[in-house]
């Protein structure tokens, strides 16, 4: 599916799809922005070997093949899915609400694509950086923004 995705908000909202490596859990999603953030937090890093360029989701998020979706709570307040089969990420989750952050990779379809936000700004380590100027987080921003 190619999906036109504008520069900063869609006028209207877009469905996206994407699937695991395998193929036994796909997934739709509904968004009205093009935005990615970036998370740096050591388990983000621990957990997919770089970084987390993920795309949030407050609703709307319809996964096929749940059955084949493990979850590892990872803190208290959230909960990551990876497919049973083939080991894909598939989300981070907030326990709460159901807020949903799925890698940025997951979805098929578009490039336009932009990175906007870098959280744990103060855990990324001095090995890589990246060049678009977004707004950055630190740990202690990121918590008492949203009251974790």
């Amino acid at each position: 599916m190619e999906a036109q995705l504008k520069e900063t908000k869609m006028a209207s909202t877009t469905q996206l799809q994407g699937a695991c490596l395998c193929g036994m859990v796909s997934v739709t999603v509904t968004t009205n922005s093009n935005h990615v953030g970036v998370c740096h937090c050591s388990m983000c890093r621990k957990w997919g070997g770089g970084p987390m360029f993920a795309v949030e989701f407050a609703g709307d998020v319809d996964f096929k093949g749940a059955e084949h979706i493990s979850t590892f709570s990872s803190s208290e307040w959230a909960e990551r899915g990876f497919c049973q089969q083939c080991g894909t990420h598939l989300f981070y989750r907030l326990k709460q609400d159901g807020h949903y952050a799925l890698p940025v990779g997951l979805l098929d379809g578009s490039d336009d694509w932009q990175i906007t936000e870098q959280i744990f700004i103060d855990q990324k380590p001095r090995y890589y950086s990246l060049a678009e100027k977004t707004k950055q987080l630190t740990g202690e921003e990121v918590f008492a923004q949203y009251g974790e």
